[in-house]
C-alpha cells in the first residue's frame, strides 16, 4: 500500500509537467504569430521574418497564402540580412516600401510584374518578378 500514494503523486507530477508543457508551447505559438502578424504597405500585405527556426517553419507554412517571397543574403555563404529597406514599384510608381526586419519576406499582391529594389547598408539590388510565376526570390549582396 505504501507504493500507492507515491505512484499517484508521480502521476500528478507527470500531468502537471505534461500541462505546463503544453501551455508554454501555446504561449510561443501565440508569441510567434505576433511577431508575424501581416503589415500593409501600400496596394500589398506583407510579413518578414525567419532568423530562428521557429519563424522559418511558420514563414514556410504560410508561404502558400502569398504569392511572392523575397530573401535577403549576403556573402559567398549566403549569411541572413534583415533591416533591408523594400520598394515596390510598377510602371515606374511606387506600390509599397517598408523595412524587412528578417530574411525573408513574403508579399501578398494584385497579379503583376514589379522591380523590387531593395537596399542594405547604401548598396542597392534590383529585380523584376511577375507575381504567380516567378514566387521566390533571393536577392544577395
Amino acid at each position: 500500500m505504501p507504493m500507492q500514494p507515491n505512484l499517484q503523486t508521480r502521476s500528478r507530477l507527470t500531468l502537471t509537467s505534461a500541462a505546463l508543457a503544453m501551455m508554454l508551447s501555446a504561449g510561443a505559438s501565440v508569441a510567434l504569430a505576433d511577431d508575424l502578424t501581416p503589415k500593409t504597405a501600400g496596394q500589398i500585405s506583407y510579413v518578414c521574418g525567419g532568423v530562428a527556426q521557429d519563424e522559418q517553419q511558420a514563414l514556410n507554412s504560410e508561404s502558400r497564402n502569398y504569392n511572392l517571397s523575397l530573401l535577403f543574403t549576403q556573402g559567398a555563404r549566403g549569411e541572413y540580412l534583415a533591416d533591408v529597406d523594400v520598394q515596390l514599384t510598377r510602371h515606374g510608381k511606387e506600390v509599397a516600401s517598408f523595412r524587412a526586419d528578417g530574411p525573408r519576406c513574403l508579399i501578398k499582391a494584385p497579379p503583376a510584374s514589379y522591380n523590387v529594389i531593395a537596399t542594405y547598408q547604401g548598396t542597392t539590388k534590383r529585380a523584376t518578378v511577375q507575381t504567380g510565376s516567378t514566387r521566390n526570390v533571393q536577392l544577395r549582396w
